[in-house]
């Protein structure tokens, strides 16, 4: 019979393979990138740097040309576009295959979950070609109806426009399946009441539907608006950047570390970039009461 510290020693047995995984793979790469944040080390000199304490966070948050500002104001409105944009395309479509008497139910919800399905960065590639500018479908459509191209790719507006139709077709079934499930849970005697009531189908949504689905609804946005601010391929892959005009926090960091050459600059962005998004997960925790036991 194994003895009682034997046993004890089992599970750790059983997870260490884990941990050690993820220590190579999260816990020293964030703890690495916090170390050389403090030093000056780039592409050129990466075995022969020097420690220069707070100097990149100093140049990241007194830039003269405030580009970490700009960066992250524009990744904010980014965010909020995608998010506003996501939920009321997810709710209306939701709206509709939760009617009773809709038709092929089955086939529209799988044609609208197969975005979800497609690997995002094949996804970007495709709307990529789609948006080029004198090869590209859309342009061609627009020409056909008489109207200019439009330089997609190539233009701050319309690349960032571009970005958030195709974030937008790949983030809206996810979003789409929670609305439709939590529609799906409501007790249609809460309608049956209204009804009897004689309410309207504007007070039905906003005072039966909207309350009864809150619960799942914000978690998924919330969640949605961290995976949002973290985007990092649609916009790469689709303008990579265009010269920081569309660069969001993620883009920004890797051309920083990778086009200019500049890693401990990367670095102390990404850390600060980090903590604020540690901030947001701390106040969502407190604010949903996430952190509280069940």
């Amino acid at each position: 019979m194994k003895s009682k510290a034997a046993r004890k020693l089992i599970p750790y047995f059983y997870t260490t393979p884990a941990m050690v995984v993820m220590f190579i793979l999260v816990i020293y790469p964030i703890f690495f990138s916090i170390y050389i944040s403090f030093t000056n080390m780039n592409m050129y000199h990466w075995k022969k740097y020097n420690l220069i304490g707070f100097d990149n966070y100093i140049r990241v948050l007194t830039s003269l040309d405030g580009e970490f500002y700009a960066v992250v104001l524009r990744t904010i409105i980014w965010t909020v576009i995608n998010l506003v944009i996501q939920v009321s395309i997810a709710m209306g479509l939701a709206l509709l295959l939760n009617i009773k008497e809709l038709k092929f139910k089955g086939i529209m919800r799988t044609l609208l979950i197969l975005p979800w399905a497609v690997p995002s960065y094949i996804s970007a590639l495709i709307w990529k070609g789609m948006f080029n500018h004198d090869f590209g479908i859309i342009n061609i459509l627009l020409s056909k109806l008489g109207l200019s191209k439009i330089p997609w790719l190539t233009s701050p507006v319309y690349g960032m426009a571009a970005s958030i139709i195709a974030n937008v077709w790949l983030a809206v079934p996810f979003m789409m399946i929670v609305c439709l499930g939590a529609l799906q849970s409501i007790d249609h005697t809460y309608y049956e009441a209204a009804d009897i009531d004689g309410a309207t189908g504007f007070h039905k949504f906003f005072y039966i539907t909207m309350p009864l689905i809150k619960p799942a609804l914000v978690p998924a946005v919330i969640l949605t608006s961290f995976v949002t601010f973290k985007q990092f391929d649609i916009i790469y892959l689709m303008t990579n950047g265009l010269g920081g005009k569309t660069d969001v926090v993620m883009t920004y960091a890797y051309n920083k570390a990778f086009t200019s050459s500049n890693y401990s600059l990367s670095s102390a962005f990404s850390v600060i970039i980090f903590f604020i998004l540690l901030g947001l997960t701390i106040l969502n925790m407190r604010l949903t009461k996430a952190d509280k036991e069940v």
